[in-house]
């Protein structure tokens, strides 16, 4: 069955990054999976958290927030702190981000990644993740320290639609997957996270391989176009 947007089955959407996208974070960029559009920031404190003082060792954290018209009907601001769902995302970005720095390189230093999705279509936890770490990178360059990135990471959804697996899930195949994964990976090809739920029918071992290995190649682009940005001099936006 063709899917939503024509896109083939192991088809990325349209990805872009927006480097130094605000004027006064250290890192800021704007990440646009499709239709989902996500503002990461990196900003750096120098100072840790109580339970590190005096280890020589940085620490890596995010926040995540949804604005109340990202999605199709308002939702309210997390006045009161993020409700579980956000908690459950920006605890997952900072396990990723934390995954590919040398915390002993960052002297005690904490970054504190702060997503915020402006606009929806599904994905945005992966496009948080894959954005953050560009974020980051240049966070701790400009502090001097980038050497403590020590590898990419980026993250992708993967599913079982109507009947076959697919690549980079927009809301509408996400809320009718019968199997809905997220993958995080490094640019090793080492994986962080996989979060992997039967919806519908539970899977086999088959197709959680045929999905990982879709992952696998999703993964791979966006950490290319993450080193095309990093290593780029003089331009901001890059796409694939």
């Amino acid at each position: 069955m063709p899917r939503p947007d024509g896109r083939a089955p192991d088809q990325l959407r349209p990805v872009v990054v927006t480097r130094d996208y605000l004027l006064h974070p250290e890192g800021s960029v704007l990440v646009e999976f499709g239709a989902t559009k996500v503002i990461c920031t990196a900003s750096v404190d120098d100072k840790v958290p109580p339970f590190l003082k005096g280890q020589g060792l940085g620490w890596v954290t995010a926040e995540y927030a949804m604005l109340p018209r990202s999605t199709n009907t308002r939702t309210p601001r997390e006045n009161r702190g993020p409700n579980g769902r956000s908690q459950e995302i920006q605890r997952l970005v900072g396990r990723a981000l934390r995954a590919v720095v040398e915390r002993a390189k960052m002297g005690e230093r904490t970054v504190w990644v702060d997503c915020d999705v402006i606009q929806a279509d599904g994905g945005t936890r992966t496009a948080a993740i894959t954005g953050g770490f560009i974020a980051v990178a240049d966070a701790l360059g400009k502090a001097g320290v980038g050497a403590a990135v020590r590898d990419c990471v980026a993250a992708i959804s993967v599913g079982i639609v109507a009947g076959g697996a697919v690549l980079d899930l927009n809301y509408i195949e996400d809320s009718g997957a019968a199997v809905d994964m997220n993958v995080v990976m490094t640019g090793a090809g080492e994986f962080v996270e996989v979060q992997g739920t039967a919806e519908q029918t539970p899977f086999d071992r088959a197709r959680l391989d045929d999905l990982l290995g879709l992952a696998s190649i999703g993964i791979r682009r966006l950490v290319g176009l993450q080193r095309r940005a990093l290593d780029a001099r003089g331009e901001r936006t890059f796409s694939l």
